[in-house]
């Protein structure tokens, strides 16, 4: 190997440079009247920059360089933006934020807009334990758009505020002012107590009635994106949306899919629904009238979607002596009952989907209710259980007329099936003698229906009451960490249309619950398909089929409620067969009332005389 030598020459070469380079750089450094010349160059760049901006802002007018140092061209710069270039000279015209917090709840309010740039919830996280935040990244706006005396339109988001913070006993309140002058602003005035979500908003001027054109509308727009906090965001948007309340007390929402827009009048409040949490802008004076939109955002069940729906709300505002005077409140928390009911007043109970009609007044009154006192002392998922337990007991004597009817039918169902083969091509007269045959027996084939159907609102009810129930949010029981979301036992490579790209254990449960639960109910019952009548076996295979994969996405409670209720109403049935209802007995009093005399009603005997009519008919036609 060769062997490497250093070089003395190239060293003393380097050592020269350098000290050359050295030797330079201490001749040529500036002067400190350099220094402050050039120090002065990029502050006048600085301010020229800025003035360029605020002109094209406030103005829309051509980008214009403006001497700030100059007083005459100053001068000239603010006469361009009018009476609210007072407020662009203040030292509080930058990019600044004001952070107005209490125990459960922090804001960012910026100087420019004088708005809410970031809403973020102390309590809670996301399914991945991010902060759950309402507002971050510019996903919402809150602007003034307005028109002047001298001609001018104006953006109040494109405006510098003046910030001002003080205590009001143990509240906080931050004063936001749009300035004329010291005495002539624009407010957005923001109070927030301890441990409260709600926000007392007020909107006010003070000596701009010679400055705001009274003849010219003046709009509040207010958009905001909704962030993305659950597992499924197809799950999350479809219980994402825009609920309103107008007219006094009614309520109204836009679409749950697809874009709908509304215009409505006499609006109280706007609720921007993002499933578990709410932004909502409440009023004292009705808005007269409100343009509402909302644009979805979800296509599929993508991993990486951030966002469910767009919202926006164009609400022209009135003057009051050239005067702007709104009271509001500004709501940042979650869609929860308990919560709501501490501002019972503004009706923001309402804004919950708790279903329509009958079955939102058993949500609301039944179900939240029952299930908050047992989820008080017991743990959640074992709550679920002690509720369904409660529902079927009391829904018990239902179970017992439906099963009594089966069995009768059971009882019948040799002779039943003598009469559809004996009159086999004759219809007419097989549903007459079938109907002779219930008469005499003193069976109702119907009665089994009304008690399932009496059960229907209690199903549906519980349907829209699992999955939004805030008090099961991340709630854990067994196999499943969120008790309002799905359960993962085993994930897929793949996603199947309709399923997902996941296995959950409840829905199969439920499922498999149901399926047995279908054989003894239709299965005992179940008598050769009719021509025109539905198959009753493909039926009983099928509905758990649906369950299997409708319910694999939905919340793990509504699954754990359904296997627990399947499961319960199958012991109940098992009771009832061998210990209350005695077919042998059945069969006997079926057998008396066939020889009691049976006398028809008058719906009874108009049927058979229209029967025998139809029948008259039919063999009429058929000597023709």
């Amino acid at each position: 190997m060769e062997k490497k030598n250093f070089d003395i020459n190239s060293i003393v070469g380097f050592v020269l440079i350098g000290l050359i380079l050295i030797w330079y750089l201490y001749n040529n450094q500036p002067t400190p009247e350099e220094l402050e010349e050039r120090k002065a160059q990029e502050e006048q760049v600085e301010r020229e920059k800025t003035a360029s901006e605020q002109n094209k802002l406030v103005n829309n007018t051509p980008e214009t360089k403006v001497d700030l140092t100059d007083s005459t061209a100053l001068s000239q710069y603010q006469n361009k933006l009018g009476a609210f270039g007072y407020s662009a000279s203040l030292p509080s015209a930058k990019d600044e934020f004001t952070v107005f917090e209490n125990e459960v709840l922090y804001l960012k309010i910026n100087n420019k807009g004088g708005e809410i740039a970031e809403a973020r919830m102390k309590k809670f996280v996301t399914h991945d334990s991010i902060p759950v935040y309402l507002i971050k990244d510019n996903n919402a706006s809150f602007n003034l758009n307005f028109g002047t005396t001298d001609n001018r339109i104006l953006n109040t988001k494109d405006m510098y505020f003046e910030p001002t913070l003080t205590n009001n006993g143990s509240s906080k309140v931050l004063s936001m002012k749009l300035k004329v002058s010291d005495s002539k602003f624009l407010e957005y005035r923001y109070e927030l107590k301890p441990d409260e979500y709600l926000i007392d908003f007020t909107i006010r001027s003070q000596g701009l009635n010679n400055v705001i054109n009274s003849s010219n509308a003046i709009n509040l727009d207010w958009k905001l994106k909704g962030i993305r906090h659950n597992k499924s965001v197809q799950y999350e948007n479809r219980y994402t949306r825009l609920t309103y309340q107008y007219d006094g007390t009614k309520i109204d929402k836009l679409g749950a899919s697809g874009n709908d827009e509304e215009t409505e009048e006499d609006v109280k409040w706007i609720s921007y629904r993002q499933h578990f949490f709410s932004s909502i802008l409440v009023t004292d004076t009705p808005f007269k009238t409100v343009r509402l939109t909302s644009d979805n955002l979800v296509e599929g069940e993508e991993k990486e979607t951030k966002w469910t729906k767009d919202y926006a709300s164009n609400i022209p505002l009135e003057l009051k002596g050239g005067e702007l005077n709104y009271n509001m409140n500004w709501y940042y928390g979650p869609t929860d009952l308990k919560t709501f009911n501490k501002y019972k007043d503004l009706g923001l109970v309402d804004s919950i989907p708790f279903g329509w009609g009958i079955f939102g007044v058993i949500n609301k009154y039944v179900f939240n209710p029952l299930y908050s006192w047992l989820s008080g002392f017991l743990p959640y998922g074992i709550a679920i259980i002690v509720m369904t337990i409660l529902v079927r007991l009391v829904l018990s004597p239902v179970t017992y007329k439906s099963y009594l009817s089966q069995a009768k039918m059971k009882v019948l169902r040799p002779e039943i099936n003598e009469i559809n083969e004996k009159f086999k091509d004759e219809p007419m007269k097989r549903q007459q003698e079938t109907m002779k045959l219930n008469r005499k027996a003193g069976v109702n084939p119907l009665s089994g229906c009304v008690p399932a159907l009496l059960q229907l609102p209690v199903f549906y009810a519980l349907f829209t009451f699992f999955p939004t129930a805030f008090a099961l949010r991340q709630k854990s029981f067994l196999w499943a960490d969120d008790l309002s979301s799905y359960d993962v036992v085993a994930n897929l490579p793949f996603n199947i249309p309709f399923y997902g790209d996941h296995v959950s254990l409840f829905p199969i449960l439920a499922s498999v619950a149901i399926f047995f639960y279908m054989m003894m109910t239709t299965g005992q019952s179940m008598q050769t398909p009719q021509p025109g009548m539905p198959n009753m076996k493909f039926i009983m295979y099928l509905s758990p089929l649906m369950m299997l994969i409708f319910f694999n996405n939905y919340a793990s409670g509504l699954s754990l409620y359904y296997f627990i209720s399947n499961l319960i109403t199958i012991f109940i049935m098992l009771a009832i067969k061998n210990y209350i209802i005695d077919e042998d007995k059945i069969h006997a009093r079926i057998e008396e009332n066939k020889k009691k005399p049976k006398k028809q009603n008058r719906f009874q005997k108009r049927m058979q005389e229209m029967m025998e009519q139809a029948e008259a008919q039919q063999k009429a036609k058929g000597k023709r």
